[in-house]
């Protein structure tokens, strides 16, 4: 059974800085692709960044060169770096995982496409 738990959020002022971070238990795909999102209040959940087994990663527009994501085999732990946040990034963020199937790219993934999810960590920025 994959078990993904996020931690890491938390509330930091406008420009500030966090790193969430998401275990992952009982994954046995040797191909996957995980992924961050987020869902702010109201409004629908939308996808942040893409990270596949070989390392390959894709940003949403909106967090290109202020977001990190990245991954630590040895612990089975992803991570989302999240530098200079504004308020707009308040919301609610989600790790998601799934086998990544061969001819697919990790970067063309949606939501409908990840099985496992976490809990959700909270992100809140004030201006």
């Amino acid at each position: 059974q994959v078990q993904l738990v996020e931690s890491g959020g938390g509330s930091v002022q406008s420009g500030g800085s966090l790193r969430l971070s998401c275990a992952a238990s009982g994954y046995t795909y040797s191909s996957y692709c995980m992924g961050w999102f987020r869902q702010a209040p109201g409004k629908e959940r939308e996808g942040v960044a893409t990270i596949d087994s070989d390392g390959s990663t894709s940003y949403a527009d909106s967090v290109k060169g202020r977001f990190t994501i990245s991954q630590d085999n040895a612990k089975n732990t992803l991570y989302l770096q999240m530098n200079s946040l504004k308020p707009e990034d308040t919301a609610m963020y989600y790790c998601a995982a799934d086998r990544l199937n061969l001819y697919d790219y990790c970067s063309g993934y949606t939501e409908a496409d990840f099985g496992y999810w976490g809990q959700g960590t909270q992100v809140t920025v004030s201006s």
